[in-house]
């Protein structure tokens, strides 16, 4: 198996020098957890540098995910809004120590085709969509938009080495400058829970 993380799992890259760089920044991400016994994602960024971690004990929620950076501080928590008949979650800043949530977010529903996937609100203020995300997430070419439909990040499946293909748990997170890297990172959490093949992996 080709070699996903060039450098130890326990260096780390600053979530500022992700958010601050004036060129995009490739991360790659694994859907497997560095810790035995879990389940969950490990981010690298294009150094090899641990960016972002998540990692789910079997015991943990089944509404609750958290991302954390490279030393296990929270950054984001997401949890399952309570009673809610289609996929609707809310992203609280931390731990989610905070009384009212940041963002939420709802699976797109249609009965007819669409290339929609889910959108994105301010809390409080759902008739006002600031990101969409759109495309394939079983393919692993969706992007995420602003209400300008500027792309501020991508997935999108990883390049082959050395003639060596990664499967579908290992991909691209292109995240645009200025777009938090970490947010970038609770939509990939959420797609995988509203469209990933493998879904009861991370929430059991």
């Amino acid at each position: 198996m080709a070699k996903i993380y060039p450098n130890s799992p326990i260096s780390s890259s600053p979530l500022a020098s992700i958010s601050a760089e004036s060129q995009p920044a490739t991360l790659t991400v694994w859907r497997k957890s560095l810790l035995f016994n879990c389940s969950g994602f490990t981010v690298f960024d294009s150094k090899g540098n641990l960016s972002f971690r998540v990692d789910n004990y079997s015991s943990a929620s089944r509404t609750e995910i958290v991302l954390m950076d490279a030393a296990g501080k929270p950054l984001y928590t997401i949890r399952r809004k309570k009673l809610s008949i289609a996929d609707h979650w809310h992203i609280f800043d931390g731990d989610a120590s905070a009384s009212r949530p940041r963002f939420s977010v709802r699976k797109h529903v249609s009965l007819l085709p669409s290339k929609e996937l889910a959108y994105m609100t301010t809390y409080g203020r759902e008739e006002g969509i600031i990101y969409g995300i759109e495309g394939s997430f079983s393919h692993r070419a969706c992007a995420v938009y602003d209400d300008r439909r500027r792309q501020v990040a991508e997935i999108r499946r990883k390049e082959p080495v050395a003639g060596v293909a990664f499967d579908g748990d290992v991909f691209r997170l292109i995240v645009q400058p200025g777009f938090d890297a970490g947010l970038s990172m609770t939509v990939v959490i959420l797609l995988e829970q509203m469209f990933g093949s493998r879904v009861r992996d991370l929430k059991d």
